[in-house]
């Protein structure tokens, strides 16, 4: 008998858990949904899923867990990994991790999911959404028949989750809240007189002074961060 050079949607749930232990078969599915990878069909309906395919699966999950991308980066990350001869291309850049800060700086565009396709998207089950919403670390958009969260709640839900794994509760999370409220208050003040400006390179200017300050800002806290906890890193 032949040997089966494909492995089904179950057995590849089983092969990338080790890695990834929140992925579920709901996760995978929604990642077919939204077009980011794409298995084979057997004539009954059944998923097929050829190395290749289990390859670019972890290749986005990686990209989840590691760097917060939301879908619509990742998606335009994979088409540029892509040889003329289809096979997917593991990136070599030094520039990767710079790359994905810059992109993080900018408020991703154009994900509207619901609390079920987040929580799929994320692996945060609806009920922890629902607490981080009331202390207001993630919000809902839309009329109350079709509430959706977009993509600046995808990235929150991203890195929240790293937290839930020692125990943190969404209301300790809101000291994170409170100060980046003052932080964005603060940054506001630093450029207000070019936003105040009706001249279009004014903006521009405005804008890519706020990236500068978000970055600056993200180098000084983990600057700090470590000066504080000197005694225990350095043991």
């Amino acid at each position: 008998m032949a040997t089966r050079n494909y492995q089904s949607i179950g057995e590849v749930l089983v092969n990338v858990k080790t890695e990834f232990p929140d992925i579920t078969i709901s996760k995978i599915r929604f990642l077919e949904a939204e077009g980011l990878i794409e298995p084979e069909r057997t004539p009954s309906g059944y998923r097929k899923f050829y190395e290749q395919d289990v390859d670019r699966l972890k290749s986005i999950l990686r990209m989840q867990r590691d760097e917060y991308l939301p879908l619509k980066v990742i998606k335009d990350r994979l088409v540029q990994e892509v040889s003329e001869d289809g096979e997917l291309i593991t990136p070599v850049s030094d520039d990767r991790e710079a790359d994905a800060e810059e992109q993080l700086a900018d408020a991703p565009t154009g994900l509207q999911m619901s609390i079920e396709e987040m929580s799929a998207a994320t692996g945060v089950d609806r009920e922890r959404i629902r607490e981080l919403e009331s202390y207001g670390l993630v919000s809902s958009h839309g009329p109350e028949s079709a509430r959706y969260y977009d993509g600046d709640d995808y990235i929150v839900l991203s890195v929240v989750k790293d937290f839930f794994k020692y125990g943190v509760e969404p209301r300790h999370l809101t000291m994170y809240k409170h100060f980046e409220e003052r932080e964005a208050s603060f940054f506001e003040t630093i450029v207000l007189p070019q936003l105040r400006q009706r001249n279009p390179d004014a903006r521009k200017v405005a804008n890519a002074s706020l990236a500068d300050l978000a970055k600056a800002s993200r180098k000084l806290k983990q600057a700090l961060l470590r000066t504080n906890l000197r005694q225990y890193l350095s043991a």
